[in-house]
């Protein structure tokens, strides 16, 4: 199918291990992976058996941003919708030259010169991370409890998957941990802020990892809630040294966007080929210029950052008064413990008209709660009275 796999994609995959066989799932990952439940996150939700949401109910349930798009924003997306006729990958380059100035990155109109590569959303370049550094024997190797697309999506096409426990307590990656587990490793994948904990991974662990993983792997550190930490420290930098990382930005969280789907990655333009060999065609125009005026708001980081933070103190505070165990996080999602299973839990939350998040295999009885607006926080806390203890 050299439609699908190019030739020196094909024989890539093939010199690592991949059958011709395997093909058929590759090319289902790439042309149709949006249809798969583990795709990203609103694929995921779906594990959560969410159907027909009444219109009246809360959701809290997909790490989305309920202020959405900032004004600057949905006026420039007004203002393009004219030109939806056209492809206009001007759109396109104007992101990545913003974004690569704010990240003190490299751009150019030459792939082969440019740190920097745009995407619809953040889901597409992990995946085809997964299919240009995994095999089986170069496993992929990610946190447990961490951000499942991945490691559902190298399962998906034949790769190992090395799950490494959060470190107990500081819920942070085990960075050691992880380069024990996999002395062979082809991608190691750090979620950072981590979803679903909205625990940091310091950067003096990232940096031992860097230096420390096996030769030919690489480090790629999703950054998807970084402007919602305030103790975050961005790996940008790295990858404009020329390190062996990709980082994955997305415009799904602090800016209100994941109904529209803009992102990037970055990395040294080698890498970002061996990604991008797998990707094609041209990005939606509404999301590019909602993405671009969105960056030049100054204020929209630190003042959305305040806000949900807040939010997220106030709950925590109810909660601890409660003595309900959870992890303190720093971005717009925190675990909880039920004492129950998860899915019963959810099943009775729903009755309740508030959708909270999932549960994961390793932490069964703990869900994932978003950080909605106040109002979503004060329906969370009278149905978590009601069913916690139910």
């Amino acid at each position: 199918m050299p439609q699908v796999l190019p030739s020196e994609q094909a024989v890539d995959l093939l010199r690592r291990g991949y059958s011709r066989r395997s093909f058929g799932r590759i090319a289902t990952l790439l042309t149709a992976g949006a249809a798969l439940p583990f795709y990203n996150e609103p694929a995921l939700a779906q594990l959560s058996r969410v159907r027909n949401i009444p219109a009246d109910a809360t959701k809290i349930d997909a790490n989305e941003n309920p202020m959405g798009p900032c004004p600057e924003a949905a006026d420039a997306i007004h203002n393009v919708i004219r030109h939806g006729g056209r492809y206009m990958y001007a759109y396109t380059d104007e992101l990545a030259q913003t974004m690569a100035e704010i990240e003190q990155v490299k751009f150019s109109y030459k792939a082969e010169e440019s740190y920097i590569q745009i995407y619809a959303g953040s889901s597409a370049p992990l995946h085809q991370a997964v299919l240009a550094f995994t095999s089986k024997d170069r496993p992929l190797v990610t946190a447990d409890p961490g951000y499942e697309a991945g490691p559902r999506a190298a399962k998906f096409i034949g790769a190992e998957v090395v799950n490494v426990p959060l470190r107990k307590g500081t819920w942070d990656h085990d960075v050691r941990g992880m380069l024990a587990a996999a002395p062979n490793a082809g991608l190691f994948y750090i979620c950072n802020p981590n979803n679903p904990t909205g625990t940091l991974t310091s950067r003096a662990d990232i940096e031992y990892l860097v230096a420390n993983k096996p030769k030919g792997s690489v480090v790629m550190i999703d950054e998807a809630y970084i402007h919602l930490a305030k103790n975050a420290v961005p790996c940008t930098d790295m990858a404009a040294a020329g390190k062996d990382v990709v980082v994955l930005r997305t415009f799904s969280k602090i800016y209100g966007m994941a109904g529209l789907r803009a992102g990037a990655a970055i990395a040294r333009p080698d890498l970002l080929g061996r990604i991008s060999g797998f990707s094609a065609g041209a990005m939606p125009i509404t999301a590019m210029v909602g993405a671009t005026a969105s960056l030049k708001v100054k204020t929209l980081v630190p003042d959305r950052r305040k806000t949900i933070g807040d939010t997220r103190e106030e709950v925590f505070t109810w909660l601890s008064a409660r003595n309900v165990e959870f992890v303190p996080s720093e971005t717009n999602c925190f675990m909880v413990n039920v004492k129950r299973p998860g899915r019963e839990f959810w099943t009775a939350m729903t009755a309740q008209k508030v959708y909270v998040g999932r549960s994961w295999p390793v932490w069964p009885d703990w869900v994932r709660v978003t950080v909605g607006t106040p109002a979503d926080m004060a329906k969370f806390k009278d149905a978590f009275l009601k069913c916690y203890n139910a």
